[in-house]
């Protein structure tokens, strides 16, 4: 992925920021789905509390995240990301793909597969052109929720959306579950094509299948799914620090008691407070809704498995 440098917001969330002491560390969390209704306040469908995206971006900010890089999901959930990248300019940035997960809405798509193929290819162009988007994805393989779609149809178009991919030039944002042969062997049959390679994020695959993706020259999205196990943060371990993107992937993959990971936690700085959605209040972060402010705890957790300070892991 080409590097995230830490410049100062923009002007509009300065006053974001006004009242706020500058944290010493800097973040950039690569996979934040900022766009999903939850951050306004639904949760499975229906309204639970307040639309809070700014209580979230509060507290993003308060914690030292500087960039983020806002996940598309399909056609849809890509113009979202984008808005939020027109909506906060310097700190949000997106994503332009439809997940393997989504790869169906490619055949349910009303004037056919190639028409949304052209639109996907349009909003990618253009918004790589104004600087919103910076990768292509999330694409790939998942091969654990074939209830979703098919894996003969993830992979037609996975295949597709490489080839669009490598037209534009843009770095991947890739997803991989339970398929790690076929991910790999579609990358590297493209790979000459794909000089700006990517990240593939949320990994928690086994350390073969890292080592294989990294002699791809592909980096490791580590998340709080990727700490679970003492297998997974044995293989975070093993991942060159050069080759390493820290992120959230809130909603989801927050860090928990639980996992392996969570003993590195001892010395992080605390984060919010929070309180089940019924209870909501601004303040207050929402108990099982990850956010992108806990992107400290992925840092903490990384420096610890590694035996290096923290600083170190941010500045990477």
């Amino acid at each position: 992925m080409a590097s995230v440098t830490a410049e100062p917001v923009t002007a509009g969330l300065n006053a974001v920021e006004n009242g706020t002491s500058k944290p010493t560390l800097r973040y950039a969390d690569i996979g934040i789905n900022l766009s999903d209704q939850i951050f306004r306040g639904v949760h499975h469908g229906k309204k639970a509390h307040d639309d809070d995206l700014q209580n979230v971006i509060q507290r993003a900010l308060n914690a030292g995240v500087r960039k983020m890089m806002v996940t598309g999901s399909d056609l849809t959930e890509s113009q979202n990301a984008i808005n939020l990248a027109e909506e906060y300019p310097g700190l949000c940035y997106a994503t332009v793909g439809v997940h393997p997960c989504s790869a169906k809405t490619f055949e349910s798509y009303p004037e056919g597969p190639d028409a949304l193929l052209r639109e996907l290819k349009k909003l990618a162009q253009e918004s790589r052109d104004s600087g919103r988007a910076t990768a292509f994805g999330e694409i790939g393989l998942d091969y654990d929720r074939l209830h979703y779609c098919n894996a003969e149809t993830q992979r037609l178009y996975f295949a597709k959306q490489l080839d669009l991919a490598s037209e534009l030039n843009m770095p991947l944002f890739l997803h991989s579950r339970a398929a790690a042969q076929d991910f790999e062997k579609m990358l590297r049959e493209r790979l000459d094509r794909l000089p700006k390679r990517g990240c593939v994020h949320s990994f928690t695959g086994t350390l073969e299948e890292m080592q294989a993706l990294v002699a791809l020259d592909f980096d490791i999205g580590i998340n709080g799914c990727s700490f679970k196990t003492e297998e997974n943060c044995a293989v975070v371990k093993e991942v060159p620090l050069e080759r390493l993107q820290i992120e959230t992937d809130g909603p989801w993959c927050e860090m928990r008691p639980s996992h392996a990971g969570s003993k590195f936690l001892k010395d992080a700085p605390p984060l919010p407070r929070s309180v089940k959605k019924e209870k909501w209040v601004p303040e207050a972060m929402v108990k099982g809704r990850n956010e992108p402010c806990a992107i400290a705890n992925v840092a903490w957790a990384v420096a610890g498995i590694k035996g290096v300070p923290v600083e170190e892991v941010v500045e990477q």
